[in-house]
């Protein structure tokens, strides 16, 4: 059965009724489910965010963000599909979703940054969903922490709003707060 809740849209909403939304969505407990039923997909996801089941792109918004509530990531690394009774194996290339839209309330120690992801979910950064930059092969990912060991990639345009709001409040390291905790905006030293 196709996802019917809509997406969670960022415009006109404050974070604290955002967070009102994000907690009354109910996502399966997909951690707690460990089948034996074991296999792959044939389902990727592509570094830009398009998922694509034998090959072929998933175009309907609502399937991919149905199966983006049984997505987890296990403790190895991979991503499964996840359900009571089957666990199938997903090629993910980045991250499992993408970070589109941003929006930020507060200042300094008391601000709330809030992203808009490409499944229609939204989370808040924080102690929970930690905002972090990870070395990749293809140069510096910053990434914010979803749920289940996901994450979303945060696209270059938001990536730039938060070292805006860093540039401006001057820490040192260059960072952000959000929901008490402060993350720094460059990948950790070697």
């Amino acid at each position: 059965m196709p996802e019917s809740r809509p997406p969670i849209e960022l415009q006109g909403v404050s974070l604290s009724g955002l967070q009102n939304l994000i907690d009354e969505r109910r996502l399966p407990p997909v951690e707690q489910w460990n089948p034996e039923r074991c296999g792959h997909s044939d389902m990727r996801i592509a570094r830009d965010g398009t998922w694509y089941h034998q090959g072929s792109p998933i175009n309907r918004p609502a399937m991919v963000r149905l199966f983006s509530t049984v997505l987890r990531r296990e403790p190895d690394g991979s991503h499964v599909l996840v359900t009571p009774v089957e666990k199938l194996e997903i090629d993910v290339e980045a991250t499992a979703f993408r970070a589109v839209e941003m929006q930020s309330e507060g200042e300094g120690q008391d601000r709330q940054i809030a992203f808009s992801l490409d499944s229609g979910d939204a989370v808040i950064a924080g102690p929970e969903h930690p905002i972090s930059i990870v070395v990749s092969e293809h140069g510096p990912s910053p990434r914010l922490g979803v749920r289940h060991g996901l994450e979303a990639e945060l696209s270059r345009a938001i990536y730039y709003e938060l070292a805006e709001i860093a540039l401006a409040e001057n820490h040192d390291p260059p960072g952000v707060w959000s929901d008490g905790e402060f993350f720094p905006l460059s990948p950790p030293e070697a």
